[in-house]
């Protein structure tokens, strides 16, 4: 009779628990629903600092303390999910360990999920680099897809040159990181919004895993650390850096990690991470081309410098390689949790940056309006 009242006991506490988690889970939901807010409050005081206390923290180290985490986590996770497949195997399970069970794996869901908000996620509902640098960004026109992709076609071919007639190497690791780093201080002299302090870039422990995933880096909002799939063909990782530490800003949202990144990195010095990032946006912009006039995007393609060329075949036998039946597993899933914050186009969303571009690039004159 008294482990029947404990259990029971037991049982209340842990549906008082969800209770309680469950009413902060929708405070802050109902707080995300007003992205100005947001943004004044949350964004522009109260991440900046927990973002830099993180990055302070974890980023000294010389590995990914954040992979090492996940690491950890999953393996316990396998763990105890081999513990109870064998308690139904032996018939071992009870309706009260059956419940007990359910009410654990949601309160330990809703509680990720609340200090996932906290540290990083409610980024998803702010108003956004648009705001900061003040255009909105619209529809655009075959004639402005046209445009953009000369633009970046040629600014992806000069680039390329320049890396040739110099002979400039890719950085190591090392200095990549640095690198990103001052790529990002050279553009807070124009946009102070981009302004990056307490480094906190790393090579992923998984990027033989993220190969197969198609996985070229991650931001993890529980360490604050940014990972780059050093794997990927070097050409790319420059941006890819670049994006990362969009994210470490606070934009959370793929295209306009993308978009700042872009910023930084063609405000660099360094010809390296002004060509990853020229050659990415046009690879974006021509694709996207390609779907409204596909003889104007083929006939730009064959425009390309033939070390680009290159580059891209490069690019392709690297997808080709890791090419496996889990990858669009993934990238579905994935579609699905950009879906779930704030992002209804889902993978779609990095390309979306080829619209932020042209709003940006109209608004510079450097595109007709």
């Amino acid at each position: 009779v008294g482990e029947m009242a404990e259990m029971q006991k037991s049982e209340k506490s842990s549906i008082r628990s969800v209770i309680i988690l469950i009413c902060i889970a929708l405070c802050i939901r109902g707080y995300a629903y007003f992205p100005e807010l947001v943004e004044s409050t949350y964004t522009s005081w109260f991440y900046p600092v927990i973002s830099r206390l993180l990055r302070t923290s974890f980023g000294w180290l010389s590995f990914s303390m954040g992979d090492l985490l996940y690491g950890i986590t999953i393996a316990y996770i396998l763990w105890r999910t081999a513990q109870w497949i064998k308690k139904n195997h032996e018939n071992k399970w009870s309706k009260a360990f059956s419940k007990s069970a359910f009410l654990k794996v949601i309160r330990i869901a809703l509680i990720l999920y609340i200090i996932f908000n906290i540290l990083w996620g409610l980024n998803y509902n702010r108003t956004g680099i648009h705001g900061q640098l003040k255009f909105t960004r619209e529809k655009y026109s075959v004639k402005d897809l046209v445009e953009i992709n000369h633009l970046l076609l040629k600014q992806v071919n000069e680039c390329k040159e320049t890396i040739l007639r110099k002979n400039i190497s890719y950085p190591s690791k090392k200095i990549l990181f640095l690198k990103t780093s001052a790529a990002f201080s050279q553009a807070s002299k124009k946009y102070p919004f981009l302004q990056y302090t307490h480094t906190s870039v790393k090579p992923s422990l998984f990027s033989l895993m993220g190969n197969y995933f198609g996985i070229s880096g991650y931001y993890n909002p529980f360490t604050g650390e940014a990972q780059v799939n050093t794997d990927v063909p070097e050409f790319l990782q420059p941006y890819i850096a670049c994006h990362e530490v969009s994210h470490q800003l606070g934009y959370a949202k793929e295209n306009e990690a993308n978009f700042a990144g872009f910023i930084a990195a063609i405000s660099s010095a360094d010809t390296c991470f002004m060509y990853a990032a020229y050659f990415d946006v046009f690879m974006y912009a021509n694709r996207n081309l390609y779907g409204a006039d596909s003889v104007k995007a083929k006939q730009l393609l064959t425009r390309l410098h033939p070390a680009v060329k290159d580059d891209i075949s490069t690019l392709k036998a690297y997808y080709r390689k890791y090419e496996n039946p889990v990858e669009p597993l993934f990238r579905w899933v994935y579609g699905k949790y950009l879906q779930a914050n704030d992002q209804p186009s889902g993978m779609i969303t990095y390309s979306e940056v080829v619209a932020d571009l042209i709003a940006w690039y109209k608004q510079n004159g450097k595109l007709s309006g």
